[in-house]
């Protein structure tokens, strides 16, 4: 084409082709047109009853009840919310608040809700109670804090109910940090000040069944027993196999002994299979480096180094202390080297690692590889709930304030998790939160009075609107 040639307007060019009219908009809009597939699986759960049942905070009767604001809070968390403020721009929004039946509290209402949770007594006597040379603590949960807990205990137990086909419970245990500039919070063993809870996940439903909100010096493997009793606490009448992954911090004899014990007190009954990472000491690594080169086989490998698996032999350090009636553990070690036999950067030509589990009929392989899904699983809920949900930026300095904010988004979580699991088709299963919010919970409507009756409309193809209408049977409303 000619230089000279004259070029065709483009419509990203220019001046609009409309005018901006300065008068509000009469009708009642929303931009959130997508979002009553979440209220529909949040009040199907009953997550507002749970809530009015077990918190107990507000001391007047007017303004919102208890329900209607964890109902806020986990509609800020489902629409990408992730500060206090969020909530004037969800009050902009008159569809949404029709759509509710309550209105959205103002930063400054839900920041004294927030509030109550957090009991400085707790703290205090924490404090009082440190051993002399020890710096970090694990308060008590204040009372309304442990009310947000068993809520979202039922919950869980209403959705494994509703999925009662899942018969195996997996818990993966893993702790993770969230950075915190807030002056009260604490210095964690990565550098910088943070906190660092500790999540107990349910693998194969991909809900959080356990939670407990810890300052960022506390250790990882610190007293974690009381979080796996109320991990297998919180699980359905269902479940009939249980297991359970855990990196090395779970490496601690209260916790393993309590696994393998198939009386245990605080727990379900019977075998519990385990895998857990093991801390390395010399005695074990003299144990693996006897091991004969004909025992090694494939593990894994990559583009720089490979990883060979086998049962460590003749190795029982634990058997004067494993419960009455508890058999042996095995342990499993793994080795990495060099593709090229190049040193790592320590000078060593390999470095060891092991596994240990009370399952002795997989292959080393298997079981190494089955330990290792939790990265996919526990890891996976780290990441979603600090980027894709509120959990990763903290409201404020309170220690009872964050713990609740924290909880209230992994209940955000688990009811995703439900809508996906019960009422959508099945590719939605693995969709993230930024998703559901891109194809669904974003969807422009319009809010009709007819006939005596407020009409939703949405601009969606007619399939995609059958599939919302599914929802609301599969997830019935009780009430």
């Amino acid at each position: 084409m000619s230089l000279s040639t004259k070029r065709r307007g483009s419509p990203a060019e220019g001046e609009f082709l409309f005018e901006l009219d300065p008068e509000p908009l009469a009708e009642t809009v929303t931009a959130y047109g997508g979002l009553p597939l979440f209220l529909r699986a949040a009040r199907s759960l009953d997550a507002g009853g749970l809530a009015n049942r077990h918190l107990h905070i507000k001391q007047r009767q007017r303004g919102l009840d208890e329900g209607s604001y964890v109902e806020s809070f986990l509609v800020l968390n489902a629409l990408g919310g992730d500060c206090l403020e969020d909530f004037d721009r969800l009050r902009e929004d008159g569809g949404l608040r029709e759509m509710l039946g309550h209105e959205v509290p103002s930063p400054a209402a839900a920041r004294k809700f927030l509030y109550q949770f957090h009991d400085a007594e707790k703290i205090e006597q924490a404090q009082r109670e440190l051993p002399a040379g020890q710096v970090s603590y694990i308060p008590t949960e204040s009372a309304p804090l442990r009310g947000l807990a068993q809520v979202n205990q039922e919950l869980v137990q209403e959705i494994g109910r509703r999925c009662g086909e899942q018969k195996i419970a997996t818990i993966d245990l893993d702790a993770t940090i969230i950075e915190s500039w807030k002056r009260e919070a604490q210095a964690t063993y990565q550098g910088g000040k943070g906190y660092q809870p500790v999540l107990a996940l349910w693998a194969e439903m991909d809900l959080v069944v356990a939670d407990e909100f810890r300052d960022g010096n506390v250790p990882a493997h610190a007293a974690l027993l009381p979080v796996v009793k109320r991990a297998f606490q919180a699980l359905p009448g269902t479940v009939r196999e249980y297991c359970f992954r855990g990196d090395a911090a779970c490496w601690e004899r209260g916790v393993v002994n309590w696994l393998r014990d198939e009386q245990r007190s605080e727990g379900p009954p019977g075998r519990i299979t385990l895998g857990i990472s093991v801390r390395m000491t010399d005695k074990l690594k003299k144990c693996i480096l006897r091991l004969p080169e004909s025992v090694w086989k494939p593990y894994r490998s990559d583009g720089e180094t490979e990883a060979q698996c086998a049962d460590v032999l003749n190795y029982w350090p634990e058997e004067e202390e494993r419960p009455a009636g508890a058999g042996p553990l095995r342990y499993v070690a793994i080795r990495v080297r060099k593709r090229q036999g190049e040193l790592f950067g320590d000078g060593s030509a390999a470095k060891y690692y092991a596994v240990a589990s009370n399952e002795w009929n997989w292959s080393p392989k298997k079981l190494l590889e089955w330990q290792r899904e939790k990265a996919g699983s526990i890891e996976a809920v780290h990441d979603v709930v600090k980027n894709e949900l509120a959990g990763g930026v903290m409201p404020c300095g309170r220690f009872g304030a964050n713990a609740a904010w924290l909880r209230l988004a992994l209940i955000t979580h688990n009811v995703l998790a439900a809508l996906k699991r019960i009422g959508l088709p099945e590719p939605w299963l693995r969709a993230r939160p930024k998703r559901l919010r891109f194809q669904i919970f974003c969807s422009p409507g319009r809010l009709v009075h007819h006939a005596r009756r407020l009409l939703l409309r949405v601009q969606r193809l007619r399939e995609q609107l059958g599939e919302w209408l599914e929802v609301w049977r599969l997830l019935p409303v009780s009430g």
